[in-house]
């Protein structure tokens, strides 16, 4: 038995590998302050014995009496509704400081971390798809930096530790992800779709709707996540995880339509600032040094979730 800490594990993608990690037989550790999480997330588990929810904030220092093998960090705000304007500084430091404190925890307990690190790092990318040798072209002082250069420089200070305090990372880059304990506040183009439909309301789309996503079944993901965390020894990463298939948000928004069987209408506004009008990723390595790809279709995957969102709103 393996004793695994999960920070961020309340949240959406968090919630799901708590609960799988526990299912395999692991001893489960889940640290999160809430602030996009909720324990509603983790209801399934939080009476198993090999389950412990510790409420904390990862900007300030952690110490566990328990010996830790593994962490995984998945704690940041991951939608600009929950990182942009008050919270933008709030990010950053959770970013960083955070960084620094599960890194100094990892290092420690000589124990494997693994930092979710994301597609944003690319920004509105010049390479398309993006592919891990591609550094990115961000805007560092617009309104989303706070999470794109966050997310940035936290590999920076993953590689560092790696380099110079010999501490066994893991990095990975996520690509879009969808489905059940999103919060459908969080402003994630899916979950807006999915409400909106099921509410009756207008649809927004932003921008012609002519950008493109590509979006991975949260199963998937942690598939992916857990693979990557017990790879081979010296395979760093980063590696893009998530799903090539790509899609326009018209496309996107006739499916969800379609599959509701609402009478939403689709409205346009203005694309916000920074927004990327391409997305999608180059799973390669991940095929290669993981053995992994997506097995779930964007239909099927969409059905769970909106069955998920008919209980949830």
């Amino acid at each position: 038995m393996k004793t695994i800490l999960i920070a961020g594990g309340t949240g959406f993608i968090g919630s799901h590998l708590c609960k799988r990690l526990v299912d395999e037989g692991n001893r489960v550790i889940c640290v999160d302050n809430n602030y996009t999480g909720t324990l509603k997330n983790v209801a399934p588990i939080i009476d198993n014995p090999n389950f412990k929810f510790i409420e904390h904030d990862i900007v300030n220092p952690l110490d566990i009496d328990e010996k830790i093998d593994q962490i995984y960090n998945l704690a940041t705000p991951a939608s600009p509704v929950h990182y942009q304007g008050k919270a933008a500084l709030f990010t950053i430091k959770t970013c960083v400081h955070g960084v620094f404190n599960l890194l100094e925890l990892a290092k420690k307990n000589n124990a494997r971390i693994l930092q979710t690190s994301t597609s944003e790092v690319y920004g509105e990318p010049l390479e398309h798809p993006q592919t891990e040798s591609y550094r990115g072209n961000v805007n560092p002082i617009g309104i989303r930096a706070c999470y794109d250069e966050g997310k940035r420089l936290g590999e920076t200070i993953f590689f560092e530790y790696h380099r110079g305090e010999g501490v066994d990372i893991k990095v990975v880059r996520i690509f879009n992800t969808y489905g059940a304990n999103m919060n459908p506040e969080d402003g994630r183009v899916v979950s807006n779709f999915i409400c909106q439909a099921l509410k009756g309301e207008d649809i927004t789309i932003y921008g012609d709707g002519t950008q493109t996503r590509s979006f991975c079944y949260v199963d998937d993901l942690v598939e992916v996540i857990i693979r990557m965390m017990n790879s081979r020894d010296g395979f760093t990463g980063p590696v893009n995880i998530g799903n090539p298939g790509e899609f326009t948000m018209i496309e996107l928004a006739e499916k969800v339509i379609e599959m509701t069987g609402s009478s939403s209408k689709i409205v346009f506004m203005p694309l916000p600032a920074d927004d990327p009008t391409q997305r999608r990723p180059d799973i390669s390595l991940a095929k290669k040094e993981l053995g992994w790809e997506p097995l779930i279709p964007l239909n099927e995957g969409l059905v769970k979730t909106i069955n998920y969102f008919k209980g949830a709103i």
